[in-house]
């Protein structure tokens, strides 16, 4: 069955000449709530039980980075290049405040625009991310190649990668995907391989140092909520340790018997925990 944020209409907007695909969800006023998705992720595949539970307080935005998705255009060559594509966007939209919330790669970009646009931006949310490479970091391990570039089984990936081999991981991996490849997928939202090859070439570049955040953490002045959970192979979860440590006004969540898809493990829980920190920063923070 389709949900209802994957029943909403896809729009597009022109950005510097290229059309770039968005959804908004839930009530529209407010300051809006601007998603940046994985690696390899379109706006399908957000877990609606996610995006749902959101937009019940927050005008929620997904939007596709150029060339991927149903986005036009090419990849960007770099994590700083697609911040600042989404900089113009958020922008051509008219937004002037907004809360961001990156899950992944999409936090590396959340980071860069924290950094280089703090006007823009209110909160932050950083889920199974890091800072990139360099003194302090801790990068993922060889197991991680061996999925990304070895396996097609979506199910095993998602579960190595994402979850765990214990039952609590098999059942979180089943619903997601449940939740997410229904028969009225479109193809165009899946990542094609050129597109897919480019994002990680920028993973690459980012844990190899360049426009990695790390030396930059102090910098971040805004309220940061960093979410993983207890084993993330593929951003390691120390990495969440050491930026909620360096910024200095963030919070940290760890859940339990969890991975790099927490968030998507416990969707109520998260989502709870996103609205909660969001209402308590318009509230004057933490008491």
């Amino acid at each position: 069955m389709s949900s209802l944020y994957a029943a909403t209409p896809v729009t597009s907007v022109d950005v510097d000449g290229t059309q770039l695909a968005y959804r908004e969800f839930g009530d529209q006023s407010g300051v809006p709530l601007v998603l940046f998705s994985r690696f390899r992720g379109s706006i399908d595949d957000w877990d609606p039980a996610v995006i749902e539970l959101l937009s019940q307080e927050r005008h929620v935005v997904t939007f596709d980075n150029a060339g991927v998705g149903f986005s036009d255009g090419e990849v960007g060559a770099n994590i700083t290049e697609m911040a600042k594509t989404a900089v113009e966007f958020i922008k051509t939209l008219g937004i002037e405040k907004a809360d961001l919330l990156g899950f992944s790669m999409g936090g590396y970009i959340a980071q860069r625009i924290a950094l280089t646009e703090p006007e823009l931006v209110r909160n932050v949310i950083l889920v199974g991310t890091g800072p990139g490479g360099g003194e302090g970091a801790t990068y993922p391990g060889p197991d991680v190649e061996h999925w990304v570039n070895a396996v097609r089984d979506p199910e095993l990936t998602f579960q190595a990668l994402w979850f765990n081999g214990k039952p609590t991981g098999k059942a979180a991996t089943r619903a997601y995907m449940e939740r997410i490849y229904t028969p009225e997928r479109p193809e165009r939202a899946n990542v094609t391989a050129e597109a897919g090859a480019k994002l990680r070439a920028a993973i690459v570049d980012w844990w190899e140092g360049n426009g990695s955040t790390l030396p930059e953490l102090e910098n971040i002045q805004h309220p940061v909520l960093v979410v993983n959970g207890s084993n993330d192979v593929m951003v390691p979860t120390p990495n969440s340790f050491l930026m909620a440590q360096r910024i200095p006004n963030a919070q940290l969540i760890i859940y339990p018997d969890s991975g790099h898809a927490s968030l998507f493990q416990y969707p109520e829980t998260f989502s709870e925990h996103v609205l909660k920190f969001l209402r308590d920063q318009e509230n004057g923070g933490l008491k």
